[in-house]
């Protein structure tokens, strides 16, 4: 029944998902009504809104203008199912922004394998990734699929591996305005950001650790289907999904090495597992198998977010 609900992209499809949102989003918030007494932080959870739903759409248009997925609504659903496994999400703008600005960076990388208008795709690759680790810092370390995504398609050319290094300066020298304005600590800003912590002991209770414990095995499970299943898939998006792949094990690790760990760091990895997790579904023949998925990511996404709440 899911499938079939999904199978078409329809504006049911969208005004489904786009009602649920609204419904898991502000669950959430009526926790800790006093952001409704002021102005100031209702447009922050307004604004912060705006960014999920703006992420949510991105998405979907990466998976589509790239042929990683038919005319159907299997991203989205599956994104709303990853993110409810952690909806502290919701609270933390940060997280939020960098990821989206991410999701930029990955749609201009993804994109470079037409080898159209590449050295623009670079440099805006670059500085989307860039401008994401003022939010969170260690989102840095996307630049690595910048390199990656110059190696599989444009690497001849010397100047394509210099355009990152301009985009670093050119978010220096505006971060730097920017910090002359507002008065900002710019060699305190970094040094509070740029920490290196393994230790992962955050968990303020067994519900959040049971979440993180689903969420593993439901991305191993995609993760090793990706892999496995990669030789019978068409070649022209083979990049593509190395890029994805990719993406992924560097969201990992963006979360093991960041400071004031929280689930809330794995929202980077949820784009590329919503990538593997729709091409899987389109993938599997039996349709008793998506099924079995669709529901059994529907019970552990319900189960973790309202545990959580």
């Amino acid at each position: 029944m899911i499938t079939s609900v999904f199978r078409k992209s329809t504006p049911l499809n969208y005004s489904l998902v786009v009602i649920l949102i609204l419904v898991f989003f502000f669950l959430f918030q009526f926790q800790e009504p006093s952001w409704m007494s002021s102005s100031f932080l209702a447009f922050q959870k307004i604004s912060l809104l705006c960014f999920i739903f703006a992420s949510f759409f991105l998405i979907n248009f990466i998976v589509k203008k790239n042929g990683l997925s038919k005319d159907n609504g299997y991203a989205i659903f599956f994104y709303l199912l990853f993110i409810l496994f952690f909806p502290t999400i919701f609270n933390n703008a940060n997280v939020v922004y960098a990821n989206f600005f991410v999701l930029l960076a990955l749609r201009r990388l993804i994109s470079l394998q037409s080898l159209k208008a590449s050295k623009e795709k670079i440099f805006d690759a670059s500085f989307w990734i860039l401008i994401a680790s003022l939010f969170q810092f260690w989102s840095i370390l996307f630049l690595i699929l910048v390199f990656i995504s110059i190696i599989f398609h444009v690497s001849r050319d010397y100047r394509n591996w210099v355009l990152p290094f301009i985009a670093l300066m050119a978010v220096a020298v505006i971060f730097l305005l920017i910090s002359l304005i507002f008065h900002i600590n710019a060699i305190e800003f970094f040094q509070k950001r740029a920490v290196v912590d393994f230790n992962i002991d955050y968990f303020k209770n067994n519900y959040e650790n049971g979440a993180l414990s689903i969420y593993v095995a439901v991305s191993l499970f995609f993760v090793v289907s990706m892999l496995m299943t990669f030789s019978n898939r068409p070649q022209i998006v083979h990049s593509s999904y190395k890029k994805i792949v990719a993406c992924f094990f560097i969201a990992a690790f963006v979360f093991i090495i960041s400071p004031d760990k929280s689930n809330d760091l794995l929202l980077f990895s949820i784009a590329p597992l919503t990538m593997m997790a729709a091409s899987y579904v389109e993938y599997v023949q039996q349709k008793l198998n998506s099924e079995i998925v669709f529901y059994t990511l529907i019970a552990c996404s319900l189960f973790t977010f309202f545990s959580q709440l």
